[in-house]
C-alpha cells in the first residue's frame, strides 16, 4: 500500500469498486486522525467560531457514533442503542468534562475496527435496513453496503473540512 508522507493510505487509483470505496473511506478516516494529532484536550475542545459549538473532540465523538450507527445498526441489524457517551447528545457532538481526546479517539478506532469486521466479506449489494424515519428521506427502507460506504465517505469528507478549519484556528496547521 502506498502512503503519503503523513502516513495516510493512498486510495488505489485502478482498483475495483470495493477496494476504491474502502480506500477512500480509510483515507478520510486517517485524515481526521491527522487533524487531531498532537493536540491537548484543551485544544481539541477549542471552537473556531464563537457562535458554533463544533470542536475536534466533538467531531471524533460524532464520527464514532456515525460508524456505529451505519455499520452496526443499519447494516448488521443490531438494536438501536444510545450513544456510547450518552451525555454527548444524540449526534455525540456535546462535550463533557470527563471525556478526553485519547478516550474519544480510542472509542472511534474501536468502532472503525467493528465496522471493518462487519463488512469484510459482505458484497456491495448486501443491504441494511433504515428506520421508518430514515427511509422517509431515501424512499426505501433498504440501503446497500455500496450506498453506506459512499455516504460515509461523504460524511467524513464534509467533517474533515470542518476539522481543517478547526485545526487551523488552533495552531495554524492547514491542509492535508
Amino acid at each position: 500500500m502506498t502512503t503519503l508522507p503523513d502516513g495516510r493510505p493512498v486510495p488505489p487509483p485502478t482498483a475495483d469498486e470495493r477496494a476504491t470505496l474502502d480506500g477512500w473511506l480509510d483515507f478520510h478516516r486517517e485524515t481526521l486522525a491527522i487533524k487531531c494529532a498532537n493536540l491537548t484536550d484543551t485544544q481539541a475542545r477549542a471552537r473556531a467560531i464563537p457562535s458554533s459549538s463544533l470542536t475536534l473532540l466533538g467531531l471524533v465523538q460524532h464520527l464514532a457514533e456515525v460508524e456505529r450507527n451505519w455499520f452496526q445498526r443499519v447494516f448488521a441489524g443490531a438494536p438501536a442503542t444510545p450513544p456510547v457517551h450518552e451525555t454527548a447528545g444524540p449526534d455525540a457532538f456535546t462535550l463533557t468534562a470527563s471525556r478526553t481526546l485519547p478516550d474519544a479517539l480510542a472509542q472511534w478506532r474501536t468502532e472503525i475496527a467493528r465496522s471493518r469486521e462487519l463488512t469484510a466479506t459482505a458484497p456491495l449489494d448486501a443491504t441494511g435496513t433504515l428506520s421508518p424515519q430514515e427511509a422517509a428521506f431515501t424512499g426505501d427502507p433498504k440501503v446497500s453496503l455500496r450506498w453506506i460506504l459512499t455516504h460515509l465517505i461523504e460524511e467524513y469528507a464534509r467533517h474533515n473540512g470542518h476539522a481543517d478549519l478547526l485545526r487551523e484556528a488552533i495552531d495554524g496547521t492547514a491542509g492535508a
